[in-house]
């Protein structure tokens, strides 16, 4: 008599998160394609014989992070960018100032990335990346994108500023 066979046991992924789908495949994928993109930009500055900064400036910092936090923010949330959005999202409400509340859907690779462009922290890596990127292909170019996002960003917190301002009058 042959002995039954024992169950196979689950895989490390599916032990993970056992009650709940996890995209831990589509994770992996939107990894290996940062990491593809940034392997990318190194090769093609030595390609093309643009040198990478020894140092990035102070000022560059700052406006690439405040410019960062704009559009990464943009692409996640804005009403108008919602149609970048909705082959991986499902719209739930408007939340205000023209911010939209919205869910990843689907499995695999369309929730992964419904997940990645929903979280304006998540975008943050990839939108630095590509500004740092532009400071050394198109330095002048992307310091001046840089300082829209910039300047926009500063008119945001000031409308809130004055909206905060007038509700307290």
């Amino acid at each position: 008599m042959t002995a039954p066979l024992a169950s196979p046991r689950p895989s490390p992924l599916a032990q993970y998160s056992p009650t709940e789908h996890r995209p831990l495949a589509g994770y992996a994928t939107l990894v290996a394609a940062y990491g593809a993109v940034l392997a990318g930009t190194v090769a093609a500055a030595r390609a093309t014989g643009c040198q990478l900064p020894d140092r990035v400036g102070a000022a560059d910092v700052a406006i690439i992070g405040v410019a960062t936090h704009k559009l990464s923010r943009l692409v996640a949330k804005d009403k108008v960018t919602s149609f970048l959005r909705a082959p991986f999202t499902r719209f739930e409400g408007e939340t205000g100032q023209g911010e939209v509340s919205e869910q990843p859907r689907g499995r695999g690779i369309q929730m992964a990335v419904g997940e990645l462009i929903l979280c304006p922290y998540c975008l943050a890596h990839w939108v630095a990346t590509g500004f740092v990127a532009g400071l050394v292909f198109a330095p002048r170019g992307t310091r001046l994108v840089a300082a829209t996002y910039t300047a926009e960003a500063v008119a945001d917190f000031l409308q809130l500023a004055y909206h905060a301002a007038e509700e307290r009058s």
